[in-house]
């Protein structure tokens, strides 16, 4: 392989791992701020708790898929050839 083909897949990867560190990174940053809102709600009306945590508990879990698939993306990256 030349020099600017073996620099091209570095890159790739590097371009990969970086994407899914993101990601993830994201994804709990999302995911505080999600929960933050609703401890912050359920404070100022404690009577719609349930109704609350069921949606910061669906919203979560679609935050959480959205980050799985660009960590998978950023790893399909990394480990192609």
């Amino acid at each position: 392989m030349t020099l600017i083909a073996l620099l091209d897949v570095g890159l790739s990867h590097m371009g990969g791992a970086i994407g899914a560190g993101l990601a993830a990174i994201g994804a709990g940053i999302g995911i505080g701020q999600i929960g933050k809102g609703a401890v912050e709600s359920i404070a100022r009306q404690p009577e719609a708790a349930n109704d609350i945590r069921a949606n910061m508990i669906l919203t979560a879990a679609f935050v959480e898929g959205v980050a799985l698939f660009a960590v998978i993306a950023g790893l399909l990256a990394v480990l192609a050839k």
